[in-house]
């Protein structure tokens, strides 16, 4: 079985004090928490904290964006290698936030892409429709051009190491969540598209689900066979709720693991 992923996007939130606060409680509360992987994604101006917090724990951290190449005159934009620099593992590319609130298109959130490979990052690529688009019956189209884009760029073999992340943009922030069956058809979709490639890539990718998990859905959402994890965003923020989330994909797993 694909081992689930429960990654918070803490987003633009938190204090110096409220980041620790927050991380010294998810670190304490994850250790009996076993059999599943832990991220974090604060600000970049709370990744140092991050590194020394959780240095010597088993919950990874990451970024929740990046700009493309090494250095260069780009005021204030972060490169790869300085996030690599403060012990990140992962990068969030192409998240709705950035693509709708930002207008980061296509051609822009590939090349981030491939700058999180070029320095060996792990990149949580996140996929999603509006609600306009869903209403039209666009999501399989959506999908498949935000995947295509990212896989003509740094090629079906990249995606290796990366984890997807589908996130229906009507459901982040809103209160509103897709039902565990309509995340699990686009889940479903996404594995579908990567097997015309590559059967086993299919079979062992990560796909999280992200888009107003909280701890009372999380486990409804994890049962599906194609939902790998969640990106939490606002549940995140409060340890609790986050650790929640992670107990149900632990819960879930380990049903699995005896079905």
């Amino acid at each position: 079985m694909r081992k689930p992923l429960v990654a918070g996007n803490w987003k633009m939130h938190g204090s110096r004090q409220a980041a620790k606060t927050l991380l010294e409680s998810i670190k304490q509360g994850a250790v009996g928490i076993s059999d599943i992987d832990i991220a974090v994604f604060p600000s970049f101006v709370h990744l140092q904290q991050a590194q020394e917090l959780l240095a010597k724990t088993s919950i990874t951290w990451g970024a929740q964006n990046l700009y493309v190449g090494e250095s260069g005159a780009f005021t204030g934009e972060v490169s790869g290698p300085m996030l690599v620099d403060y012990g990140c593992q992962y990068v969030l590319i192409g998240h709705s936030e950035r693509r709708h609130v930002f207008k980061e298109d296509l051609a822009l959130v590939a090349a981030k892409l491939k700058s999180a490979c070029d320095v060996k990052l792990k990149p949580v690529l996140c996929l999603g429709e509006t609600l306009e688009q869903r209403k039209s019956d666009q999501t399989e189209q959506i999908i498949a051009e935000q995947l295509e884009s990212a896989i003509d760029t740094v090629g079906i073999k990249s995606l290796q190491n990366m984890v997807l992340a589908y996130e229906p943009v009507w459901a982040i922030g809103t209160g509103l969540t897709a039902t565990p069956e309509q995340a699990q058809a686009v889940h479903s979709y996404i594995r579908k598209l990567l097997a015309k490639q590559e059967v086993a890539l299919a079979n062992t990718m990560r796909i999280l689900y992200g888009g107003s998990v909280k701890a009372d859905n999380a486990a409804g959402l994890f049962a599906m066979p194609d939902i790998d994890g969640a990106l939490v965003g606002g549940a995140s923020l409060e340890a609790k709720s986050f650790l929640g989330i992670c107990e149900a994909a632990v819960k879930e797993f380990k049903e699995g693991l005896l079905s």
